[in-house]
């Protein structure tokens, strides 16, 4: 790993974290999901050293991994060539979610900033929000791209309800579900009525918004939104996806529409990624040594789960894809 990769631990800490095919840690619920991991395939640990690992993101032009360190106030690149690893940005503005957008540029959200950034070409931040109707805004967490290109982002309150993974702060505003809109700029509100959204993503036609309620009682879900005619806005909400034995966290759409979900169990034999279908039915379950945060999909075939799991980041190769969004 590169000497710059503050804080991470070297290679006795990474690779596989079983020595067997197939691996126990991927277990079937549904028959369905055998057909969806190789058996000749196993959960591996990339990186390690972290202290809240979060956001990853996939660069295929560049062949390489870009996650947040919440806590840690970094950004790190992983490079699939090589298997090195190296701080992208410090400060990162306590960056958490990551997205490209419609045309490859990183998008972050920074708790510690509290506002939503985009990186150039050229390396420099462009702000994309960072207030609403005056008042700041809480703490944005993370970020999708919508099928006609606008941002979607959550504004929850984690990163002002302390000082380790942001900035201390009395909330100005609610938990709302915010949209930027991809040619105007403007900056509207999709929701107010969830407390604390948390990780979004959109079904692979576009049509159907999924959205983490984290402070949801009596326990966190998943809910999905017929996404507007207007693109602008949601219909009724409809809860699929329960947290049980823990709450879900960022997720991952699939081509098939399956919901890859970051998953932090209340007991430690329940960390891991949860999946399941689109009608919430739990399809296989990936068990992780850590807390999963979030995941994306990526790799030469955008068919190797990636995953940032509290100090680690992991990956696993699937007969899958990420999903394509649009309409």
């Amino acid at each position: 790993m590169s000497d710059d990769a503050q804080g991470l631990r070297g290679p006795d800490h990474i690779g596989a974290l079983s020595d067997t095919y197939p691996d126990p840690r991927v277990r079937a619920v549904d028959p369905a999901f055998r057909a969806m991991v190789p058996r000749l395939t196993s959960v591996e640990r990339i990186a390690t050293g972290l202290r809240w690992a979060e956001g990853p993101v996939w660069f295929g032009d560049h062949r390489s991994l870009i996650w947040s360190d919440v806590a840690g106030d970094r950004m790190y690149r992983w490079d699939e060539r090589t298997g090195a690893v190296s701080v992208f940005r410090q400060p990162s503005g306590n960056a958490n979610g990551n997205v490209r957008d419609a045309r490859g540029r990183l998008v972050t959200c920074e708790h510690g900033g509290r506002r939503v950034v985009r990186t150039e070409y050229d390396g420099t931040l462009t702000v994309l929000a960072d207030s609403w109707d005056g008042k700041r805004l809480n703490s944005p967490n993370d970020v999708a791209v919508a099928p006609d290109g606008a941002l979607w982002f959550t504004d929850p309150v984690f990163g002002i309800a302390g000082d380790y993974e942001g900035h201390r702060a009395e909330p100005e505003l609610s938990t709302n579900v915010y949209r930027v809109d991809p040619v105007s700029g403007e900056l509207t509100v999709v929701s107010d009525e969830f407390r604390n959204p948390n990780g979004l993503a959109f079904s692979p036609d576009g049509r159907t918004f999924y959205l983490v309620e984290s402070s949801r009682e009596p326990r966190p879900a998943i809910h999905a939104m017929a996404v507007g005619e207007d693109l602008r806005s949601v219909g009724e909400a409809r809860v699929v996806i329960e947290g049980v034995d823990g709450e879900p966290d960022g997720f991952a759409v699939d081509e098939s529409g399956n919901l890859w979900c970051g998953w932090i169990g209340t007991e430690r034999s329940a960390h891991g990624v949860r999946v399941h279908a689109a009608d919430g039915a739990l399809l296989g379950v990936v068990d992780l040594p850590e807390p999963c945060a979030n995941v994306v999909f990526g790799g030469r075939a955008a068919s190797r789960l990636f995953m940032t799991a509290g100090m680690s980041v992991y990956s696993l190769a699937t007969n899958v894809r990420g999903a394509r969004v649009g309409f």
